[in-house]
């Protein structure tokens, strides 16, 4: 006698889970950094575009995870502290004001919160 597979369904298998696009990445970056620099814009949203961690993520946390990545490892001394020995917390507290800087240069109204 054979026996026929049923399928078993994940409890939450009715909601689907799709990554931002990219239009909506973009828009909630333009609101959050409105002054982002054209090149800045695009970079960060390749970052957030290429990252599975965001794949999950509202478009507007995705802009603003990416963008807080994107400053702090391409226009900080962030990654080099850490080359040098630092662990990331370190190297987090000695390039805030810059990072805080350079978003507030951008237009960014929202803080970084001490995880961040």
């Amino acid at each position: 006698m054979e026996m026929k597979r049923r399928a078993i369904s994940p409890p939450f298998a009715c909601y689907s889970v799709s990554m931002p696009t990219r239009s909506a990445i973009a828009a909630a970056l333009r609101h959050l950094a409105p002054r982002l620099p054209a090149f800045e814009f695009a970079a960060v949203i390749d970052h957030a575009m290429d990252s599975p961690g965001l794949s999950v993520a509202t478009p507007e946390n995705a802009a603003w995870l990416s963008l807080v990545a994107y400053a702090r490892h391409t226009l900080t001394d962030y990654d080099a502290l850490l080359a040098d020995g630092y662990d990331r917390d370190s190297a987090r507290f000695f390039v805030a004001d810059e990072l805080k800087a350079l978003l507030a240069e951008w237009g960014v109204r929202r803080k970084l919160t001490a995880e961040e």
